[in-house]
């Protein structure tokens, strides 16, 4: 790396060795049974061997070794980005024992079922349509030009394939937060009608309008790994989709909350641990390159603000819920460091570790008062939390990439300030995600029905929806 770092920099340098040198010593180098030797070699020697390669006198040679050169720094970066898109597969998993340890037992098949086609459905309608309108040529602002089965739009430095596994992974997490708010009550092919629209056609436009090239990004909005395109699209969207099916049998009695405790907060823990994890290849792997110097300083300060974002969240959640019930609850601050994750994802890149320290806190405060809210004022059962984890601090940390950006950002786009901008596309993205929402879920509720009947709500989903339980 060392080596390849000083070639990336000093390649254009003057230097006096004779042309026959220089390609002597690039061929040496290619024949080493190990970089050991170029490990040793002064930055200086390096920048002299490969500015003579440029202008020696077989330009054929030259011209191969410097493009093996730059085929090393492709391969390192593609490298890189399906690392990346492992860790952010192992999410899944991590939402999976999340949301079934916040449910109970006779629910949970039904529940990992759901995640397992999340993933399913993701992977195949992206492809086949939702790249297309996230990155296809520009269509004024708003889609991009949809390519079947295809790649088209997308002409960034690793091939199109890896970037559209990396993009693959990130539409299977917005889908998948929805399944944890409707939980332990909607039927499973009502689930999968909206598992196919938010894959193929909600999160790819509003995507595009982002991160595609659309009018949002032209304005100046900045979400480097997608506290709004991400978890806001898939948090309201599980706003409305838990306000449609209602809450469950038993939730609300006579105007009052009742708890309804999930079945394993150590399943829980595991997950929060699994999406802690991910995480690090969700935010470093948004760089989608590794092989120079800024992109290594880069993903490690972004790889360093994500954990602070954690952390903090995990601090302010479990601090505010000790002084408003008494007890530091562990179901709360699990959902602080999530809450903390994904306020922090928008401006990783350009959030100081103080700044992501108190973005975090902020949101797992934020988040505490949030639950509460939905639970027992507006009375919306979310048996996870994501409403207040995705929805809420997904548009509060959006927002507040205007206010901890550590270059201050102002005066971004067409003179409004980078805060008012940010404002406007967390907004935005909210809007979209809730008129789609509605649309999708009204729907489908005056179709072929949300909920389950009440006596397979009672009795569990998992055998009557599945015909098989997690637990025997």
């Amino acid at each position: 790396m060392k080596f390849l770092y000083a070639i990336t920099d000093f390649a254009g340098a003057a230097a006096e060795l004779p042309a026959e040198t220089a390609v002597s010593f690039a061929g040496d180098l290619a024949a080493a049974p190990d970089m050991s030797a170029a490990a040793e070699l002064t930055a200086t020697q390096v920048a002299a061997a490969t500015s003579e390669l440029a202008s020696a006198a077989d330009p054929v040679t030259a011209a191969s070794v410097i493009g093996s050169i730059g085929d090393i720094a492709s391969s390192l970066d593609t490298v890189w980005v399906l690392l990346a898109s492992m860790l952010v597969f192992l999410m899944q998993l991590g939402f999976s024992l999340v949301e079934s340890g916040f449910a109970r037992t006779k629910n949970t098949a039904n529940i990992l079922m759901k995640n397992l086609v999340d993933m399913s459905i993701g992977s195949v309608l992206f492809w086949i349509l939702g790249f297309g309108l996230m990155f296809g040529p520009n269509i004024a602002g708003l889609i991009g030009k949809p390519d079947l089965f295809g790649y088209a739009g997308w002409e960034g430095g690793i091939p199109r394939e890896a970037f559209l596994v990396f993009q693959t992974m990130f539409c299977a997490t917005a889908a998948t937060i929805v399944s944890g708010a409707v939980a332990e009550r909607t039927k499973f092919h009502a689930y999968l009608c909206y598992c196919v629209i938010i894959s193929a056609v909600i999160y790819p436009i509003s995507g595009h309008w982002t991160w595609g090239g659309g009018w949002l990004s032209e304005l100046g909005f900045h979400d480097f790994a997608g506290s709004a395109v991400v978890h806001s699209v898939g948090g309201w969207i599980a706003f409305v989709g838990a306000a449609l099916v209602g809450p469950r049998i038993g939730k609300y009695r006579k105007g009052k909350v009742s708890a309804i405790p999930g079945h394993s907060l150590t399943v829980a823990c595991m997950g929060v641990f699994l999406l802690w994890l991910g995480w690090f290849g969700f935010n470093p792997g948004s760089q989608l390159a590794a092989s120079t110097p800024d992109d290594a300083v880069t993903i490690s300060s972004v790889f360093l603000v994500t954990n602070f974002g954690a952390a903090a969240g995990g601090l302010g959640a479990f601090i505010t819920a000790w002084l408003r019930y008494g007890k530091p609850t562990l179901s709360l601050t699990l959902n602080g460091v999530l809450a903390g994750l994904v306020g922090i994802t928008a401006g990783c890149d350009l959030i100081s570790p103080a700044g992501a320290v108190t973005m975090g806190a902020i949101c797992g405060a934020v988040m505490v008062f949030a639950v509460s809210f939905i639970d027992r004022v507006i009375k919306i059962d979310d048996p996870v939390g994501a409403i207040a984890v995705h929805g809420v601090c997904g548009t509060l940390g959006t927002i507040m990439v205007g206010l901890f950006a550590t270059d201050n950002g102002l005066f971004y786009g067409h003179g409004a300030s980078f805060l008012e901008i940010q404002v406007l596309g967390a907004l935005v993205t909210a809007a979209w995600a809730l008129g789609m929402g509605f649309l999708i879920f009204f729907i489908i509720k005056k179709t072929i029905g949300l909920r389950v009947e009440r006596r397979i709500e009672e009795e569990g989903l998992d055998i009557y929806e599945h015909g098989e339980t997690a637990y025997n």
